[in-house]
C-alpha cells in the first residue's frame, strides 16, 4: 500500500510510464488504483520513431502489471517520507 498511497499524491502531475515491452509513454497522472493501474491523460510517446502508431493516442489505461518503472517529477518526491514509510513497512506496523 506504500506506493498505491504515493502515487494517490501525485494525481494531475506528468510522469513516464515505462512498459516492459520498453514502450515509454509520457502524460500526466489522473488516477491509480490498489493494483497500481494507471491512467494517463495527454500522452506522448517518448520514442516517436519507434512507435509512430502511438501518436495519435491521448488517454490510456496502463494495467500495473505491464508497467516496468515509472518515473516521477523530481519536485514531487518527498525523499523522507518514503525513507520514513519504507522503515515502518519493514518493521511490519
Amino acid at each position: 500500500m506504500l506506493f498505491f498511497s504515493y502515487f494517490k499524491e501525485l494525481v494531475g502531475r506528468e510522469v513516464t510510464v515505462e512498459l516492459k515491452n520498453d514502450l515509454a509513454i509520457r502524460g500526466t497522472l489522473h488516477s491509480v488504483d490498489q493494483y497500481l493501474n494507471i491512467k494517463l491523460e495527454n500522452t506522448r510517446v517518448v520514442d516517436q520513431e519507434k512507435y509512430p502508431h502511438m501518436m495519435s493516442v491521448r488517454n490510456c489505461f496502463i494495467r500495473g502489471s505491464v508497467v516496468r518503472y515509472v518515473q516521477l517529477p523530481p519536485e514531487g518526491v518527498d525523499v523522507e517520507l518514503l525513507h520514513d514509510a519504507t522503515r515502518r513497512e519493514a518493521r511490519g506496523g
